[in-house]
């Protein structure tokens, strides 16, 4: 065995291995040492290089195989060489070189001290400490405030006006601004409880929930399309986005909401109503950006793994466990093994449907006894009507037979009628051969699959159209007996994704040439494809062209060089047309009987099991296997196992949400603080590892903590007693004498002796223009579309602010999320971005927000609606009057001198006679067209208003709270 090693082994280690793999190698790769014995058998970042005696469990061999790392990288070795290294394990691997290693290898994750960083350990609620100015806290939360303060020698700023803290905590607690009247009844309330009455109104509103819903939709990554390769829509998200407004409103206990999230469908329920909330909760889950065309299958579901892990892991327990995937954890404590421990949770979670194009998992929700025997009558209805239709079919199959004019030539594209993609103009995927062998193609020839790379190649053509309309879509391909006979193809339409199949054995029956897909509706946003596969094909896939006929239109006059079109018997006409009849007759039945109501779900796999180590993080290249499981530093004692026939969700469920978690509770009264004060205690909102930064007040965050598990978990009570603190009334200016000097001492305003002035979010600017402009409609919930079908298959398409039935005048949280495009106000004013968890949104200054504020049509047209509602509500106002009003509808206060005067000489008319104006009314873009010359006449002192009331809307004042 020596004798072998020193003969065959060696040298091939030292000419293709020390270079990188030695104690004197430059940069030793991957942790793996392969000049002593003791290296081999230790291994490196991936682990043991070798098992004694069994080669095919070996790395060091699949590596040489170029199974798993192709090594060594300058090309794989002879075959007799890698047969000598199998020999060498299969007996036992005989080395002579002794001694240690001489590299120190990396002996792992140290979870007793990392238990010990502020975050992992427990939370203890601290005492309030004493302080000097006794009289200044409303409670122990300013007590801890005033207490830093007096470290530094500062003191707490006075507190803001009335009307700015009233705009202030309208704006916080319901993301809209208070009313005149609201404003009017707080200035002259002398109550001692006038403040507790204005948080508890605000608190009890219904749009409290549409406010912070929509922080937390942020952290849940929320969206109405999937993102990833192809934007697919989730036309039932709006569900989960109403059950987290309604969560709100309700004030559900944060640990059931979280545990509701993550194992919904595995809790009890006492009724339909709660077991559709339980449903619908686990959308959680499944709202991730994903690539559902990924084709290889396991390496989509560990990517829909890893973003759930990332989801629960940044959004719930500010970690960034995803850092674990291909190795431990750089910077905090979580081995790659407590990485695979959840993911074994996840992989063992059905959410996934496996296709060409993946779907994610829609489950049935609960109806009444009454409805589900409507709903299931007009299924059997829908079921037996296709029945009918797939007989017809046949009989027009059978009646079709082989063509009579199979050998039709070569045609030009241009001669044939409707839209015509050719081969050449489709998006391949892996390498499709040209071929010109069987001349009866359209254009320059075909594509043919060479029967080869099942499942890694695709064909897309997207056609492009001039206009709305029913299209008989049609597949061109070369038929022959060693084709496939069962070809996936996916079309989106407007009606939705469609999947159907084609035989390519059997003679295309359409001219010899084509196979109708079917007829669908398009319109021309032209985001439409139709995809042909071959994956699970068995033989030959041929393609030719796609063509699309309009059905409501005359065939076009063929050209010289196209065939006479095929003779058909009357048999086959009658069937054709019976299909035909029955198809409508179907069309016609589905839209009018009742949908049964689905919802994005997920379920316990059919199969639940522990997952193995991706080694490097490559689903191919499986190490040892790891019992499902948590974090094990921020676990308080032992983890129980999971049983054998559970995923798991329950249990991490249960772990996330219990008051012994040290990360959750401080994770979410952080968040709640981040959204009151414009900064968390932790700045870091997302990341409490070492890499993120400490608390300001690690006291105050841990007796927020403490309160808010001992208060059942309360979101409403957390946010109530920090709104009424002191700390959170003062007031924001910076020019007094102890602002100054706190300025000095503490200049990010960490130990907050003053209030953070915020600019507003995005849907906040929004839905304030809409109450000055009268135009906002408050209904809560529900589909933000007037049409659902407007949806069907829109999955790279966005509305702007006028064209979509579905962008209405609601309010922003209802406006459609879709995650490859959003609205243009959105986008300027650093809306959330759906595709990872954002626990703190970004906050800029930059032009073009100015110049949206200066040249939007939506800003223009609010404006417009401002004036006319204040002529209407204010006919009897002076100017000065209606001045003070437009200033109140949208500043929430009273103009300056300054101010008024600038007003008043900007809303002076220049003409005492309506003439055609070209006011922001005459610049509002049109959804149809109009003749200019029908246009009516604006006054000109209505365009001045309109005009003050955008300066308005366009004004610092506007946009920020102080």
């Amino acid at each position: 065995g020596l004798k072998h090693f020193e003969a065959k082994i060696r040298p091939v280690l030292v000419e293709k291995c020390y270079s990188c793999h030695s104690a004197g190698a430059k940069a030793l790769r991957g942790g793996l040492l392969l000049d002593t014995k003791e290296g081999l058998i230790l291994g490196g970042d991936s682990g043991p290089a070798l098992v004694v005696g069994k080669p095919e469990e070996s790395s060091l061999i699949q590596a040489l195989k170029f199974e798993s790392f192709e090594m060594p990288p300058s090309g794989k070795l002879a075959d007799n060489v890698i047969a000598d290294f199998e020999h060498w394990v299969k007996i036992g691997a005989p080395d002579p070189r002794v001694g240690p290693a001489k590299v120190v290898q990396k002996k792992g994750i140290d979870l007793d001290a990392g238990r010990k960083f502020w975050s992992f350990r427990p939370v203890v609620k601290p005492a309030a400490p004493q302080v000097k100015h006794k009289a200044w806290p409303h409670g122990d939360i300013d007590r801890f405030i005033a207490a830093k303060l007096d470290e530094k020698g500062l003191q707490p700023a006075p507190d803001a006006e009335r009307a700015v803290w009233l705009r202030r905590v309208t704006f916080d607690l319901l993301g809209l601004p208070p009313t005149p009247a609201e404003l009017d009844a707080f200035a002259v309330d002398q109550a001692t409880d006038a403040y507790e009455k204005v948080v508890d109104r605000l608190l009890a509103s219904p749009h409290f929930g549409e406010r912070w819903g929509r922080h937390w939709l942020d952290v849940a990554r929320f969206a109405e399309s999937s993102g990833g390769g192809r934007s697919m829509v989730f036309k039932e998200a709006w569900r989960y986005r109403d059950y987290v407004v309604e969560a709100f409103n309700r004030d559900k206990p944060l640990d059931r909401f979280i545990v509701e999230q993550i194992a919904g469908d595995l809790l009890p329920h006492a009724g339909d109503d709660e077991e559709r909330d339980h449903l619908v909760a686990t959308s959680y889950l499944v709202l991730g950006a994903n690539n559902y065309e990924e084709q290889d299958k396991k390496v989509l579901e560990m990517d829909v793994a890893d973003e759930q892990i990332e989801a629960i892991g940044k959004g719930l327990l500010g970690m960034t466990i995803g850092c674990a995937r291909c190795h431990d954890h750089k910077f905090d404590p979580i081995p790659t093994a407590d990485y695979y421990a959840l993911a074994g949770i996840f992989r063992s979670t059905s959410v996934l449907i496996h296709d060409n194009v993946s779907r994610w998992v829609e489950r049935p929700l609960p109806m009444s006894p009454e409805l589900e025997k409507v709903v299931a009558k007009h299924e059997a209805e829908v079921a037996a009507l296709k029945q009918k239709i797939d007989t017809a079919k046949a009989v027009v199959k059978q009646l079709t037979g082989p063509s009579t004019n199979a050998k039709t030539g070569i045609v030009a594209a241009s001669s044939l009628e409707g839209i015509v993609v050719d081969d050449a103009q489709a998006k391949r995927v892996g390498p499709w051969s040209p071929s010109k062998h069987f001349k009866r193609y359209v254009g320059d020839g075909y594509v043919t699959d060479d029967d080869e790379g099942k499942g890694l190649k695709t064909l897309t053509f997207q056609p492009e159209f001039k206009k709305a309309g029913v299209y008989d879509v049609r597949l061109g391909y070369i038929a022959a007996n060693d084709r496939a006979n069962a070809v996936p193809i996916s079309l989106l339409t407007v009606d939705g994704e469609i999947e159907v199949k084609v035989d390519m054995r059997q003679t295309p029956p359409i001219d010899g040439r084509f196979v109708s897909l079917g007829k669908y509706r398009f319109d021309p946003t032209n985001q439409w494809f139709v995809m042909i596969s071959n994956e699970e094909t068995k033989g030959y896939v041929t393609v030719d062209c796609l063509q699309l006929v309009p059905v409501d239109e005359k065939p076009a006059v063929a050209a010289k060089d196209a065939k006479p079109k095929e003779v058909v018997s009357d048999d086959r006409k009658r069937a054709a047309a019976e299909v035909d009849a029955l198809e409508k007759q179907m069309k016609t039945l589905q839209a009018s009987g009742p949908s049964r109501p689905m919802t994005m779900a997920v379920d316990d796999a059919e199969k639940v099991e522990d997952c193995k180590i991706c080694i490097r993080g490559n689903v191919h290249n499986r190490g040892s296997v790891v019992p499902r499981g948590v974090l094990q530093v921020a676990t308080a004692g032992k983890w129980q196992a999971v049983p054998e026939d559970q995923s798991g969700r329950l249990q991490l469920a249960e772990w996330v949400a219990s008051s012994s978690n040290p990360l959750t509770s401080r994770v979410y009264v952080n968040r709640v603080w981040h959204h009151l004060f414009g900064a968390g205690l932790v700045r870091t909102v997302d990341n409490f590892g070492t890499t993120g930064e400490t608390p300001s007040h690690p006291e105050l965050l841990d007796y927020l903590a403490s309160e808010f598990t001992a208060s059942n978990w309360s979101t409403k009570r957390l946010v109530r007693s920090i709104a009424l603190s002191h700390v959170y009334r003062t007031t924001t200016n910076t020019t007094t004498t102890t602002a100054k000097q706190g300025a000095v001492v503490d200049p990010d305003n960490r130990l907050l002796s003053h209030m953070n002035r915020r600019r507003l979010d995005a849907e906040s600017i929004r839905d304030a223009i809409l109450v000055a402009s009268g135009k906002l409609d408050r209904k809560l919930g529900g589909l933000a579309v007037d049409d659902p079908s407007v949806l069907q298959g829109v999955g790279t398409v966005m509305p702007t602010e006028y064209g979509y039935v579905f962008t209405d005048v609601r309010r922003s949280i209802y406006t459609p999320a879709f995650r490859n495009r959003t609205l243009e106000l959105f986008e300027a004013f650093d809306f959330a971005d759906p595709n990872s968890v954002t626990g703190k949104r970004n906050i800029s200054t930059v032009a073009p927000q100015a110049l949206y504020l200066l040249n939007s049509p939506f800003v223009m047209e609010q404006a417009s609606a401002a004036a006319a509602r204040s002529f209407a509500e204010h006919s009897t106002f002076d100017d000065e009057q209606r001045i003070e009003a437009a200033f109140r509808d949208t500043l929430g206060r009273a103009p300056t001198d300054r101010e008024l005067q600038a007003g008043l000489a900007a809303v002076v008319a220049t003409s005492p006679a309506p003439t055609p104006s070209k006011s922001l009314t005459a610049r509002k873009p049109r959804i149809v067209s109009i003749d200019d010359a029908n246009e009516p006449a604006v006054d000109p002192r209505l365009a001045a208003w309109e005009r003050l009331y955008q300066a308005l809307f366009g004004c610092v004042d506007f946009r920020y709270v102080d």
